[in-house]
């Protein structure tokens, strides 16, 4: 069964997580992803995080549905490969500082020369333009500028950063929209374009209002720990077999329920329960109670009783728990994957379910160049051209 994107070529010349993961989910409905990687300097996300054997495990799912060849793009002959490779994609994602690709003579006007139809997709930490498009961009940077880091944690403790890639994961999935917005925008004008994507720009927006906040009453968010603005309780809480729960009240029926759950039901007839922006504001006295009930039994009938008085909570879970969940099963959210070099290898399945035409796996993250030469060979290059190209460092 074929994917939805299946005839779609992308040609992957970025690195590390934003780009990378972007191609992965196209790479996932049927795109025919080829990831280009210096001839000597793999991508650093094979280097990142735990390795067995000497093999990145963090590439293995990275690098999923990825044909990976190798071309030095800063030589010419690597360059004029590049080209005959973009005659034949229909997407190119980079994510070189602006004005790298114009260095190396394969700016847009010279890609779209070889492709009018093309789109490249360009994610950069802040941007093609303005006074900091040339200064080195990560997730890391984006989720302090963006105020994220400034909301999270405790109101006396600093700003928080994400234990994980956030606002390059944030930037991946809004990469493949924009791609395949700007895609179908060729559908009807027939020409490409270029896809500006800056790191800080995604995360901002997921963020919700708070610049319409400030604008209009000057109101700037605190950090306010796990709990909410908008409503309590909401909160994570310790169960007597020493695990966690995080309970959410967001419709007023909810809120209801859980106090009568806890059996402080007088707390409902309070003028301030009415509201959820007022029981955020008597928080204290909330979390004291449904905090004190849940201390009081185990996360198993914690999770019974809020069920049966149909409450909203979740157990707090780590990878463990995550791997033995029964809806994470029935959904097959995670799937084993065939791999000569591990054997096979657990990881999350296609990021979502389409009923006709759905994603696939098939196979994880490839070696180093490993599908060179087939890459090569389909733009017409003899063995012995290749093997030259390999002799002189190009590939």
């Amino acid at each position: 069964m074929t994917g939805p994107l299946d005839g779609l070529r992308v040609l992957d010349m970025s690195t590390l997580f934003a780009g990378p993961l972007a191609a992965t989910l196209l790479g996932d409905f049927g795109a025919e992803v080829i990831k280009v990687e210096h001839p000597r300097r793999p991508d650093p996300s094979r280097g990142h995080g735990p390795a067995k054997d000497g093999i990145g495990l963090w590439w293995k799912l990275l690098g999923r549905n990825k044909k990976t060849t190798t071309i030095d793009l800063s030589s010419s002959d690597g360059q004029a490969l590049v080209l005959k490779l973009v005659e034949t994609c229909d997407v190119v994602i980079e994510n070189f500082r602006p004005g790298t690709l114009e260095r190396w003579n394969l700016g847009y006007e010279r890609l779209s020369e070889a492709n009018p139809g093309l789109v490249l997709a360009r994610v950069t930490g802040f941007g093609q333009f303005g006074p900091s498009a040339r200064r080195a961009g990560f997730g890391t940077l984006a989720e302090a500028m963006s105020g994220f880091a400034a909301i999270t944690g405790e109101p006396d403790g600093p700003p928080t950063l994400p234990p994980f890639g956030l606002a390059d994961s944030i930037s991946a999935l809004t990469t493949a929209y924009a791609v395949m917005a700007a895609l179908n925008g060729r559908a009807s004008t027939g020409k490409g374009q270029v896809v500006d994507l800056a790191i800080i720009e995604p995360i901002l927006t997921v963020l919700g209002p708070q610049p319409i906040w400030y604008d209009q009453l000057g109101y700037v968010q605190p950090r306010t720990g796990n709990r909410s603005m908008n409503t309590a309780p909401r909160n994570t809480y310790r169960t007597s077999d020493d695990k966690w729960v995080a309970v959410s009240t967001s419709a007023q029926s909810i809120a209801e329920r859980v106090m009568r759950l806890v059996g402080r039901e007088d707390l409902i007839d309070e003028p301030w329960f009415a509201s959820g922006v007022e029981r955020a504001a008597h928080a204290d006295v909330l979390d004291e109670a449904v905090g004190g009930w849940i201390a009081k039994h185990t996360r198993d009938e914690v999770m019974a009783e809020f069920e049966r008085a149909e409450a909203a909570v979740a157990p707090i879970y780590d990878v463990r728990d995550v791997l033995e969940d029964p809806q994470y099963e029935a959904l097959g959210t995670l799937t084993r994957v065939p791999d000569p070099e591990l054997g096979s290898v657990l990881m999350q399945n296609v990021l979502f379910r389409l009923s006709e035409t759905p994603g696939e796996i098939r196979w994880a993250g490839r070696p180093h160049g490993a599908d060179t030469d087939e890459v090569l060979g389909g733009l017409g290059l003899s063995e012995a051209e290749i093997a030259d190209l390999r002799a002189r460092g190009v590939v």
